[in-house]
């Protein structure tokens, strides 16, 4: 079938390496990866999903969560629970090899083409475009520590010159793409590690494993703070939706339980570690200055070692999200490089980071953005994982990439209605039970500020769409 998909091959000139090669730019865009170019190992997911995961951001969650008002086994508990949500992410990452593209392409087999583009400018881009200042403000308040130890004072000009060489050493790895990003990852991974090992040495010595909360919660009050935490942890794993988008370049007949077990497992390891980590530190430190508090228990030599991991973190987990943000650009139709488009979504992000860090409080940020996310992304990722499995995992790129009205994801006027459907009723839904202070829903109202928006979100969204979609269940394997 012919393939409108824009921007072909989406090449670089400058970069004439081929695809999947170190060193050079990556010429693949959203186009099908051929068979021809496919390598790797399922093995090597763990480190891409390691790299970004052994991150600061995981140890601000953790001590959010003591700051809820929960016991530290408490903690643990939602900690195991919420990181859970790792395995439909490993479950996505097997539809990449199986059609040989990335994920903004394969869910238009979930909510046509048209509808695609929607849900991929909503869920795909503008989320991708919030993470990244969300992650750059992280590793920018710890490039500005960095220059005070160095009695450089961070005044605002040098403020805006740190998160711009930030941001660029982010985007120099999204624009040379997939082979650099797996090449690269288990080191960083090993690196993160050994830093924040020495780190987890000196909290351990300090923690208080009797901690209780000066007040201790009971009832409602007790269930509002657990679901707000299981909220928190799971909108990490709920914003990679996108896992197909790492898994692609994988040989088609690579192991799916492979692909979905080292992605998952690279997800969650860390995650529970580094997190509960966090949730230790708090029994003793004040999190709501985390660098700060931090920062105060470590020796002055190893201080600078701390906060380049920080800042090494925040451009792991960023790079990844900035590459899917170039292939969101391209699948809501918009034509452009691969590499130009990186490049747009980290100018925007630079903006919001500005703001985040020289306009807002980051501590409230974090928390508010990550929950608020969570209405969206939990039935995203539902309905995503409802069709992987309602497909049998059966993709073919090439009627993926047909964008014509009589493509066989056209749908009604581009639009699958039981996707499209399926989508905003369980976002709809997850809305009312939303409890942020930004926004809280007359559900959660009337349940003492319970947030059910992450249950309610996910089960509704993957139980309608499979309602919907199996009386054509048959047609669509």
């Amino acid at each position: 079938m012919p393939s409108t998909i824009p921007g072909p091959r989406t090449s670089d000139p400058a970069a004439p390496a081929p695809a999947g090669q170190v060193g050079g730019v990556e010429t693949h865009g959203i186009d099908v990866i051929p068979d021809e170019e496919r390598r790797g190992r399922a093995r090597e997911l763990f480190g891409v999903w390691a790299a970004p995961n052994v991150s600061y951001l995981s140890l601000v969650v953790g001590g959010a969560l003591m700051l809820l008002g929960l016991t530290l086994w408490q903690s643990l508990v939602v900690i195991v629970v919420g990181n859970l949500f790792w395995l439909p992410v490993g479950l996505v990452a097997i539809s990449g090899p199986a059609s040989g593209t990335p994920s903004e392409v394969i869910t238009r087999a979930v909510f046509g083409i048209r509808g695609n583009r929607a849900s991929i400018m909503l869920t795909g881009w503008f989320v991708s475009v919030c993470y990244l200042a969300l992650n750059w403000a992280a590793g920018s308040l710890a490039a500005f520590a960095l220059a005070d130890e160095a009695g450089l004072r961070p005044s605002t000009p040098v403020k805006v010159v740190l998160i711009v060489a930030v941001a660029a050493a982010t985007l120099a790895i999204s624009v040379y793409g997939h082979a650099t990003i797996v090449r690269l990852y288990l080191p960083f991974t090993l690196l993160l590690t050994a830093v924040f090992a020495v780190l987890a040495g000196r909290v351990l010595t300090r923690a208080d494993w009797h901690y209780h909360p000066q007040q201790t919660l009971h009832g409602s009050a007790l269930a509002a703070a657990i679901a707000a935490g299981l909220t928190l942890v799971a909108s990490a794993p709920l914003s990679y939706n996108n896992s197909a988008d790492f898994s692609r370049y994988l040989p088609r007949t690579t192991s799916p339980v492979a692909i979905a077990g080292w992605t998952a497992l690279g997800g969650y390891l860390p995650s529970v570690l580094f997190t509960f980590l966090g949730c230790v530190a708090g029994t003793t430190l004040d999190m709501t200055d985390p660098q700060g508090a931090l920062e105060g228990i470590l020796p002055g030599w190893f201080r600078p070692a701390f906060l380049l991991a920080v800042v090494l973190s925040a451009v792991t987990n960023n790079a990844m999200t900035a590459y899917s943000s170039g292939l969101a650009l391209q699948a809501v139709g918009v034509r452009i490089r691969r590499s130009r488009s990186v490049a747009l979504d980290g100018t925007l992000g630079v903006a919001l980071t500005l703001y985040a860090l020289l306009v807002s409080n980051f501590l409230d940020t974090v928390n508010s953005m990550l929950e608020l996310m969570v209405v969206l992304m939990g039935p995203t990722l539902a309905v995503y994982a409802a069709d992987v499995l309602l497909r049998r995992n059966r993709y073919d790129g090439r009627q993926l990439g047909d964008e014509t009205p009589s493509g066989p994801f056209w749908y009604s006027a581009g639009f699958n209605p039981a996707g499209v459907t399926a989508l905003l009723v369980a976002a709809g839904a997850a809305a009312l039970c939303t409890d942020n202070p930004f926004y809280t829903g007359p559900l959660a109202r009337a349940l003492d500020g319970i947030d059910l928006s992450l249950p309610v979100g996910t089960l509704l969204g993957a139980g309608l769409y499979l309602a919907m979609m199996w009386p054509r269940r048959e047609r669509a394997a």
